[in-house]
């Protein structure tokens, strides 16, 4: 649906500013408050805040408070409010909805692209598309063993796929295999005995509770063996990896090899929403199947808004994603800790375990959230750190010297700094 024209001056689209660097917008949401729950209330009868850092957030370039993000979400709400309210089928997909849409089809080198109202109904509504395609090419009402398709799925895969998998296997269209974390030997042996002609591998390709990366690589070169349909999460490294952001495809150069890529637009983007980046005919699949996305109302337009704009600072503002890895390799040099990517995965045993190191990180001025059931095994709980472009060095060594104090085995900065002595 087209809307009513602005001028160039009111167009949320136009004239979006970058910055050569970082600015106190950036700190907007890392330096943060935290109310006591066990302090009581102050002596005027509100409650106690504390003030934190900010670890546990997933705005890994700082874009949410970014002047252009701001400035655009502020034009689009100007000049049409929330936009029309309406499923994207009916009457809710715009031509700003579109132009975001193509702007992320770029960014992956594909055809079209599908935005939805969250990173999960991405998911789910790509499945629910998948499973359509066993139905309708069924000979009979319910599909065959053979006419399902075969669905291998990474045993660590985030839970928006695990739904959208148990929805295809409740409507009796896929045949779900799962195989071990990053194993291609299990992979390729699942692969070769199954007798399926439609085959799918979807794996995120960075993984949410863990912080390491899916062997993208293996993975193309199965994809070329066994001529499956290659679905790939990037939600955790689109705008992070690639020299523009194009995420772990942009980094390998094998996008051309990703058949589909589900992102989001929550995490490094700062703002809200999901999209399906794939070829014309399976972005029309999905916008006729995807029932996730079909029966939701469309993304209101100042979040459309918002969302164009950071996609389009993240890609020019290269010294985002440098910063950010500059802090992950800072890490890794401080504490010998593995770290491969902004997400440190810090496992320490038990639920009680993991919310006592929680609340000493609280009591250090951290926000660092304890990861429990049902995101991960009752015996691998785990503080989760996230770090982004906008921490500071000195924040990086506190932060690790607190760590120091309630995981065992991290070195402190100042152990490392003895040893090199």
């Amino acid at each position: 649906m087209c809307l009513p024209r602005v001028n160039a001056e009111d167009d949320p689209l136009a004239n979006i500013r970058t910055l050569e660097g970082p600015g106190p917008w950036d700190r907007t949401l890392l330096d943060v408050e935290v109310e006591e729950s066990t302090a009581g209330a102050s002596s005027d009868g509100e409650p106690v805040r504390r003030k934190m850092v900010l670890f546990s957030g997933n705005d890994y370039l700082n874009l949410s408070g970014h002047p252009a993000v701001r400035e655009a979400s502020i034009k689009a709400s100007k000049a049409f409010g929330m936009g029309p309210r309406s499923a994207a089928l009916i009457s809710g997909h715009t031509e700003y909805h579109r132009r975001l849409e193509t702007l992320l089809a770029e960014l992956h080198r594909k055809e079209a692209c599908v935005i939805t109202p969250t990173g999960f109904a991405a998911n789910t509504a790509l499945f629910a598309a998948l499973g359509a395609v066993a139905s309708i090419n069924a000979a009979s009402a319910r599909p065959t063993t053979l006419e399902k398709i075969a669905v291998f799925s990474d045993a660590l895969n985030h839970a928006s796929i695990i739904d959208g998998l148990q929805m295809m296997e409740r409507h009796r269209q896929a045949v779900v295999s799962v195989y071990r974390h990053n194993d291609m030997q299990h992979l390729d042996l699942l692969l070769t005995n199954c007798a399926s002609e439609k085959k799918v591998v979807v794996t995120d390709s960075l993984f949410s509770m863990e912080g390491d990366f899916a062997p993208m690589l293996e993975l193309v070169e199965l994809r070329k063996k066994h001529g499956f349909l290659l679905v790939v999460d990037e939600a955790h490294t689109t705008l992070v990896c690639g020299k523009t952001g194009g995420g772990v495809g942009e980094l390998y150069d094998i996008q051309d090899h990703l058949d589909i890529i589900v992102g989001t637009l929550s995490k490094a983007t700062g703002c809200l929403g999901g999209y399906i980046a794939c070829s014309d005919k399976f972005g029309n699949l999905v916008r006729g199947f995807g029932r996730p996305n079909m029966f939701t109302t469309a993304t209101p337009l100042p979040v459309v808004a918002a969302c164009y704009a950071a996609v389009t600072v993240a890609r020019k503002e290269g010294w985002r994603r440098q910063a950010v890895w500059r802090k992950v390799q800072d890490f890794a040099a401080m504490t010998k800790h593995p770290a491969s990517s902004p997400i440190l995965s810090l496992v320490v045993g038990s639920e009680a375990t993991a919310l006592r190191a929680s609340e000493h990180m609280l009591k250090r001025g951290f926000l660092v959230t304890a990861i429990r059931p049902p995101a991960v095994a009752s015996d691998a709980c785990r503080l989760r750190v996230t770090l982004t472009a906008a921490h500071t060095s000195e924040e990086l060594e506190k932060l690790v010297a607190a760590l120091a104090e309630c995981i065992p085995g991290l070195h402190r900065p100042a152990d490392l700094l003895a040893a090199r002595l």
